[in-house]
């Protein structure tokens, strides 16, 4: 966490709030109750991180589009076509049931890695962007496990 700043690494582990969330919903089955009866079944376990999931997938799509920004001609389009394939692999893998959708968000979040990576290799991204992408990927991914393998 050495040199990323401080307000998107705070907003980033925010963001893994719903993850975590789904996880110890699935785990633990008191919370599971309290969370339906408080928020509703689609705000547990599986389902919360489903949903979620594909909503920051495509949000992810987005900052690598900013990011395509940065450059211009055939590197540019390259990286906007590589922008948009988060938000497509939402868009047509998370169907299919709970275990199907968790493993494929769980390879669309390991595949917008090697795209940060590859941007970041490229200079696209701040210099403290793959630390940072490595934390919150890591976490998303132990906590969709949880769903998928438990």
């Amino acid at each position: 966490m050495n040199g990323i700043p401080r307000a998107p690494l705070v907003l980033g582990l925010a963001g893994l709030i719903p993850f975590v969330w789904g996880a110890l919903t699935y785990l633990i089955d008191d919370m599971h109750a309290w969370g339906t009866q408080a928020l509703g079944p689609r705000f547990v376990g599986p389902y919360v991180q489903l949903f979620y999931g594909s909503i920051i997938l495509s949000f992810m799509s987005g900052v690598l589009w900013g990011f395509a920004t940065k450059t211009s001609g055939s590197k540019a389009a390259t990286c906007y076509l590589l922008s948009v394939l988060p938000a497509l692999w939402a868009f047509f893998k998370t169907g299919g049931g709970p275990l199907a959708a968790g493993t494929n968000l769980m390879w669309g979040f390991a595949g917008l890695l090697l795209l940060d990576a590859v941007f970041s290799y490229w200079r696209l991204t701040p210099a403290w962007w793959m630390r940072l992408r490595m934390l919150l990927t890591a976490a998303v991914l132990v906590c969709l496990a949880v769903g998928v393998y438990l």
